[in-house]
């Protein structure tokens, strides 16, 4: 269709010319005295074109002419910077298959075919970016080689040359980058540092935050640890079940780390309520408190939602964390100058009825009789926990107290046997 109306429009053309040019009478007369020069309109108008055509391409070639000097440094300007590109694709893939020193070399090539464009008087856009990156290729290259003065020579030129507004995405990777040197070096300090100078929001990205947490835990910093692998856990770096494995193993650290009842109570308030749930860290935490003569009745109140949890749903506590929850509960009673509260023996107690073959359970119960001077029900609840405990330690403090029994009712020879079986075990 395009081209019918093409051909239409040409034959209109022609029409349209024949009929001027055809029936034309008009005539042009140049006068240049002495001499009169008559022309017909139709050369005229024909000359006429041909004088401009002419004269545009005389112009043209004039100024083609005339930028030939601006096309040759173009095209010098062109091959240096093919050539630069070449050299960082070169300082690239030498990195990358490990041939550090050739790496090195080309990316010095870089900076150096930049600076002579720089000293020719044309500036590139990315000259800060090409500069900073060159700068940290040669770096990374000479971090690898453990050449510690050229390394850090070329940081701090990659540092300068990433000072401008456009180039504060190289600014950040230069930064991350000088990290994980310090990192690599065991220096975890310096890495913590460097990370800090980060903007807030480069410093939240994953990579950041996967290195905050490797210093951290070479710092020793569990609590910093910790609130890095939330973050971590929140951005899903971690599985949910690896992310709780974490979690529960540095705030076993951050309480382990505690010396006293006020930094055990400060490492137990950073935490997250999720995290004081779990049943490896409460029971650490309370028999921390009370390894350090501590507050019973908190160390009781933090065993409470596990005992909740354990009343329950019996499977979320493993027999190991029962029979240590159990453990600590004992040690209190026996530091606690005052008897078991009522809350606490009523929870032992439904407890004692809803499993009533459990017979950690029953020993417990039987302690806690024990302390409230209840002889009679003690010594039927530790017997009847005898016959079901697989615990060997469990056993033996069983026909201890069972022996304990017996000498407050003078039965020597029931305290002997009791003794006796105490000390099979």
């Amino acid at each position: 269709m395009r081209a019918a109306l093409w051909l239409m429009a040409l034959f209109a053309i022609a029409v349209a010319s024949a009929l001027f040019a055809g029936n034309n009478h008009g005539t042009v007369t140049l006068f240049w005295p002495p001499y009169r020069l008559d022309l017909s309109l139709n050369l005229f108008l024909l000359a006429l074109v041909g004088c401009f055509v002419l004269l545009h391409f005389a112009l043209r070639a004039l100024s083609a002419l005339l930028s030939i000097p601006k096309q040759a440094r173009s095209w010098r300007r062109l091959q240096r910077e093919r050539a630069m590109h070449t050299a960082l694709l070169d300082a690239l893939s030498h990195l990358v298959s490990g041939r550090f020193v050739r790496a090195r070399k080309a990316a010095e090539l870089v900076v150096s075919l930049e600076s002579s464009i720089q000293r020719s008087g044309e500036n590139l856009a990315y000259a800060a970016r090409l500069r900073a990156l060159s700068h940290l290729l040669a770096a990374e290259s000479a971090h690898a080689l453990q050449n510690r003065p050229v390394r850090d020579s070329h940081f701090q030129l990659a540092l300068e040359s990433a000072s401008g507004g456009e180039a504060q995405d190289a600014r950040e990777g230069v930064q991350l980058r000088r990290a994980r040197w310090a990192f690599d070096d065991r220096d975890a300090g310096a890495a913590l540092q460097w990370l800090d100078q980060l903007p807030v929001g480069a410093g939240r990205r994953m990579l950041a935050l996967r290195l905050r947490f490797k210093a951290a835990r070479l710092a020793g910093e569990s609590r910093l640890a910790l609130e890095t692998a939330r973050l971590l856990t929140k951005h899903r770096a971690f599985s949910e079940m690896a992310g709780q494995s974490i979690a529960r193993g540095l705030a076993i650290e951050l309480l382990r780390a505690a010396h006293d009842p006020v930094q055990l109570q400060s490492a137990w308030d950073s935490l997250d309520v999720s995290e004081q749930k779990m049943p490896t860290v409460a029971l650490e935490a309370a028999q921390r408190l009370l390894n350090h003569r501590g507050d019973v009745v908190k160390s009781r109140l933090w065993l409470l939602p596990i005992w909740d949890a354990m009343l329950q749903h019996p499977d979320s506590v493993s027999q190991a964390q029962k029979i240590s929850m159990v453990r600590i509960l004992e040690s209190g009673f026996a530091i606690a100058e005052e008897a078991p509260d009522a809350q606490w023996l009523t929870r032992i107690e439904n407890a004692q009825r809803a499993q009533p073959r459990d017979p950690v359970l029953h020993y417990l119960a039987g302690i806690a009789c024990m302390h409230l001077q209840l002889w009679g029900k003690a010594q039927q609840m530790l017997k009847q926990s005898l016959s079901l405990l697989q615990d060997t330690e469990l056993r033996r403090d069983a026909w201890r107290a069972l022996a304990q029994l017996a000498e407050q009712r003078g039965d020597t020879q029931a305290v002997a046997h009791a003794y006796r079986e105490a000390a099979k075990r």
